[in-house]
């Protein structure tokens, strides 16, 4: 068994890395170093523009929709790459989630219209999933869309909502039905964020950002066609969505890149005239770590490569959720131990990093901002997405039949 990589798939990492130097602006780099979370949009979207020149935008779908026909591991190589380097995601709503929704059950004039504004970042989307009492439990979800005959009109208020006051577009699940069972009563929505009756509230984190809002819904009148699908399949759609990128769930590439952080903090950060990295109760915490990365980075190449298996994909899923969720809070921390008091130094989430790049206090490095921000923000890794506790049950029932 040959467990490296191809010669072939080598030197595509080599084209990879080689065009991400020559082609990140210096600026949104930074920021991305920084974690400014989220990546601002103009960010986003002239990041976007210039992968969507190379063809590069949209690697992970259909040739025919845009994609580049790369192999699993080829795709694992540039999100690899691209982490490395510091580049920002394109943006995850459009094309993550709702994309590969659009392009599998969407009607043809769904993709037309939709699918290359996606992949050039034209429109921006937010998920409208969680609800106040419905977060993790979707299957109890409020918002309501009433069939008017040449419309629907929509009430309802989703929360914990990712971009929503930058997205252009938002997906929507909302009850259209009355079945007993809530699962056969759901839809699945495109809205427009500028209709009228649609309103924005920010939410802001612990670090400061504002990434969450909660969005309200009243009287908002949306075209039946862009009901993605059939009426009342919305919680298959989701399921779907969910279960579609098994393996990005894990955040491999970001715990890899953090970790890899980790290590050159501790090879700067000096106790006693000793390295941290030096230290043995350092060291052990860092091997504990470094095993747990290893083995869910083979846990994600396994999936890649379709490696048979008697398990529900979704269960998969749920479980590189459950690991890459806990990993993203121990790297983050390990970060912390590592940076002892100047964790403690607060650096406010503006999206402008010329305020960092020359830090006159030399007790200060360039290392130092952002890791505390990051800390903070993954504290609710093992909640957004699916709480840790609901994955749990999902491997219970699709795995072992519990």
């Amino acid at each position: 068994m040959d467990l490296a990589f191809s010669a072939a798939d080598e030197a595509f990492r080599l084209e990879v890395r080689q065009w991400f130097e020559a082609n990140l602006p210096h600026d949104i780099k930074r920021r991305t170093q920084m974690h400014f979370e989220p990546p601002n949009p103009q960010d986003v979207r002239r990041w976007s523009s210039l992968l969507n020149q190379q063809g590069w935008a949209v690697p992970h779908w259909p040739k025919e929709y845009g994609g580049t026909g790369w192999s699993h591991v080829r795709q694992h190589i540039f999100e690899e790459e691209r982490y490395n380097a510091d580049a920002p995601d394109t943006q995850w709503g459009g094309t993550r989630l709702v994309g590969p929704v659009i392009y599998t059950f969407g009607s043809a004039a769904q993709k037309a219209f939709f699918l290359p504004r996606i992949a050039s970042c034209e429109h921006l989307w937010a998920q409208g999933f969680s609800e106040p009492g419905a977060g993790s439990d979707l299957a109890s979800l409020r918002t309501r869309a009433q069939d008017m005959g040449d419309h629907w009109l929509v009430n309802g208020q989703k929360i914990w909502t990712s971009g929503a006051h930058h997205a252009d577009w938002g997906f929507f699940l909302v009850k259209t039905g009355s079945d007993v069972k809530p699962q056969k009563n759901i839809s699945f929505l495109l809205i427009d964020m500028k209709s009228p009756g649609v309103a924005v509230r920010p939410i802001i984190a612990l670090n400061g950002a504002h990434e969450l809002n909660e969005v309200f819904l009243q009287n908002v009148v949306v075209p039946k066609e862009n009901l993605v699908g059939e009426l009342n399949m919305g919680w298959n759609y989701a399921k779907f969505l969910l279960g579609n990128e098994r393996t990005t769930s894990a955040f491999l590439y970001l715990n890899k890149r953090e970790l890899d952080r980790v290590r050159a903090i501790a090879q700067a950060e000096v106790i006693d005239g000793i390295a941290l990295i030096k230290r043995p109760e350092f060291r052990i915490k860092l091997a504990r770590v470094e095993a747990q990365l290893l083995a869910l980075e083979w846990s994600v190449l396994r999936v890649l490569c379709n490696e048979k298996t008697r398990y529900d994909a979704i269960a998969v899923a749920a479980v590189l959720k459950i690991c890459g969720s806990e990993l993203q809070q121990l790297i983050t921390a390990l970060a912390m131990d590592a940076l002892g008091p100047r964790s403690l130094r607060h650096y406010p989430c503006i999206d402008d990093s010329r305020l960092y790049d020359d830090d006159p206090v030399q007790f200060w490095p360039a290392y130092v901002p952002g890791r505390t921000s990051l800390f903070l923000f993954h504290r609710a890794a093992t909640i957004y997405g699916g709480t840790r506790e609901i994955q749990k049950n999902l491997i219970a029932r699709l795995a072992f039949g519990l």
